[in-house]
């Protein structure tokens, strides 16, 4: 159950990054969504989800190796 548990920590960040990447992608190729009022805002927040997604992936990653005392370099 706690493994299940971390995998759903770990996946909804990673749609969320996903979709960040997307919304910066439809931006890029002038694809507009009517809910944000400019397209510069929906890069903007897709930028946004994408930084969040993967900032929180990273920091449960660096989180667990600092918890198992697992360092940089330390290959045996």
């Amino acid at each position: 159950m706690r493994r299940l548990l971390a995998l759903l920590v770990l996946f909804i960040p990673g749609v969320i990054a996903a979709y960040g990447i997307k919304l910066m992608r439809d931006a890029l190729f002038s694809e507009f969504y009517p809910l944000f009022l400019h397209i510069g805002v929906q890069f903007i927040v897709g930028l946004l989800f994408f930084i969040a997604g993967l900032g929180f992936i990273g920091g449960f990653i660096v989180y667990r190796d600092r918890k198992k005392q697992k360092k940089k370099g330390n290959i045996k």
